[in-house]
């Protein structure tokens, strides 16, 4: 009887480690022509998710506003900043003020700026129309339940590192964008103009 289980749990060992190395063979084989940094990226956004719950969180960036600056101080500094890195404003939506005004009373501060260069997002939505869903490309500022003030964008990361490798020219503008969302959401919590 014991020689039978011996024999059983050894089986159970050999098909344990063949399905292991199956898996680990097609993984691999399965992102072999992904982004160099992909594993990087969604080993970030898995460890976001876990420690909050909260998938929104594990795609967003995020930055607290620097204590002292008004709502419409950070309005100025966001639209500033815009200005000068030369995307394009394509809108803007007042969001707290609607919810305020359908509600009929005092809620929370959400204004959501919308951002594009058209010609980057042509060549993103040429390269794949599933990019459309992405643009424009959004900061929030956000009040929180506690009174603070929060900037929030998409972390674009998934969007360039997440797959295939975007065509070089593609990349290299896709990353001049993050590079100018980053440069608002940092330079706007701080309030510069």
């Amino acid at each position: 009887m014991l020689g039978f289980l011996r024999n059983i749990f050894a089986l159970i060992g050999v098909v344990a480690t063949a399905a292991g190395v199956y898996g680990y063979m097609s993984y691999n084989r399965a992102i072999s022509g992904f982004d160099p940094k992909a594993i990087a990226v969604y080993n970030e956004m898995a460890n976001l998710l876990v420690a909050t719950g909260n998938p929104a969180e594990a795609t967003v960036w995020k930055s607290k506003v620097k204590e002292g600056l008004s709502f419409d101080e950070v309005d100025q500094s966001i639209k500033s900043v815009a200005t000068e890195m030369n995307i394009k404003d394509v809108g803007a939506l007042p969001l707290g003020d609607q919810v305020e005004a359908m509600q009929g009373k005092k809620w929370r501060k959400l204004k959501i700026y919308l951002y594009c260069n058209p010609l980057t997002a042509a060549k993103m939505i040429d390269y794949s129309d599933a990019f459309s869903a992405y643009l424009p490309c959004r900061i929030s500022l956000l009040e929180d339940k506690t009174g603070k003030l929060w900037l929030y964008t998409l972390n674009m990361d998934m969007m360039i590192h997440g797959g295939k490798p975007l065509p070089p020219e593609l990349k290299a503008e896709a990353e001049g964008v993050k590079k100018i969302m980053q440069t608002i959401l940092e330079r706007g919590a701080k309030g510069d103009f």
